[in-house]
């Protein structure tokens, strides 16, 4: 297919799921008066909420299993599989188990647990997957993988040889780490754009323990959790047999890592208990859903998300589109609820032009209650002003 349009939006937050904006979309460059132009449905995620969808949506197959949300009630939670040459891939998105939409009620910042996440990845090797990728984002927990590593068989014991119970305070009793009975016989691939380390003022605890309900003092005992996590599985888990003291720098080498406390530490669990690779989430996402085949010979791309900001300019979706489109030489536009950044930011990200909600209604409400016919109006828009037919 060549001269053709490929739509690779992530979600309109609160408003439409990445299928539905690509589906609106899509109606708008099919509506009378824009053209015959072939379309390419493509949703796309950065490995945060949404990302079951958008790999569903590329022809993954949705699997649902009940586990343990964020505060310990059962959840209905989904990931996807698909089976690759040599290996079957399931994509698990943390949210979907351990997300704070899951919170029955209002945050448990000091007991969340990433239980769920865990026995999602149980479920889908068990089920024969042999390469987990993992995203995050969207965390309800800051227990640092705790909860996802005791569900795959990880032994968190206190002095007095008991499992701790669920959520990040918790971690202040840990004294030993048992990993010897760990579910084995798959990797994992944890697909996320957070660079921030487990601990100290950029980290898991103190940037996001607040957006999750902690108070000041909540994110104190939280921090003391997850540094005593970090040390402690240096000393009994070792981090591969090393020697202690190679061990304790190790480990807190780790903690270091770009990345190791996205989702409230879940990359630092990921990483010393499941030796898992991070790569870039927006990058492994595109791979995933065939973003470079689909594109060759497309005359545009259109990308997306709510809000596009600050933060998109830092290496969300839609900057990861245009940075991969541009491989190809194929010109990007994006559609939005709002922009908040210039026409030059925009171009210097690779992004030709932005069109927004809110430069057809103001209103903000309305905006977010009619996203879906108010982007179809935007694509007709872009239709008359990029197309060729």
């Amino acid at each position: 297919m060549t001269g053709h349009v490929v739509i690779a939006p992530d979600k309109f937050r609160g408003s439409l799921t990445s299928p539905e904006v690509a589906a609106h979309v899509a109606a708008g460059l099919r509506s009378p008066g824009s053209g015959n132009v072939p379309v390419v449905e493509l949703p796309v995620a950065d490995g945060g909420d949404g990302t079951v969808d958008a790999v569903v949506a590329s022809g993954f197959t949705r699997v649902e299993t009940q586990v343990t949300g964020p505060a310990g009630d059962p959840v209905t939670a989904s990931y996807a599989v698909r089976n690759e040459p040599g290996v079957r891939v399931a994509v698990i998105e943390l949210a979907e188990a351990s997300g704070l939409r899951r919170l029955p009620g209002d945050p448990v910042p000091l007991t969340a647990t990433s239980r769920g996440t865990g026995e999602l990845i149980a479920h889908a090797v068990r089920h024969g997957a042999t390469r987990i990728v993992l995203g995050l984002g969207g965390s309800a927990c800051t227990d640092g993988g705790a909860g996802m590593a005791q569900a795959l068989g990880v032994r968190l014991l206190d002095a007095a040889g008991n499992d701790l119970p669920p959520g990040g305070a918790a971690l202040r009793d840990l004294h030993a780490v048992d990993a010897s009975g760990r579910l084995s016989g798959f990797e994992v691939i944890v697909a996320s754009d957070v660079d921030n380390p487990l601990l100290g003022p950029y980290g898991a605890a103190a940037v996001y323990g607040p957006q999750k309900g902690a108070s000041p003092q909540d994110v104190a005992v939280l921090e003391a959790g997850l540094a005593r996590l970090a040390a402690v599985a240096a000393h009994t888990h070792g981090l591969a047999g090393a020697a202690e003291h190679d061990g304790v720098v190790r480990a807190m080498g780790v903690a270091g890592r770009p990345g190791a406390g996205a989702a409230g530490g879940v990359g630092f669990g990921a990483l010393t208990f499941l030796d898992a690779e991070i790569r870039p989430g927006i990058g492994y996402l595109l791979d995933l859903v065939e973003f470079d085949r689909h594109v060759e010979g497309a005359q545009l791309v259109i990308t997306g998300e709510g809000s596009i900001d600050e933060q998109t300019l830092r290496g969300k979706a839609p900057v990861g589109v245009a940075a991969a489109a541009a491989k190809h030489g194929v010109p990007v536009v994006a559609v939005c609820g709002r922009r908040t950044v210039g026409d030059d930011e925009l171009r210097a990200a690779g992004i030709e032009a932005a069109y927004a909600l809110t430069d057809v209604e103001p209103d903000v409400r309305r905006c977010m209650a009619e996203a879906g016919p108010l982007l179809e109006r935007l694509a007709a828009r872009i239709a008359a002003g990029h197309l060729t037919t």
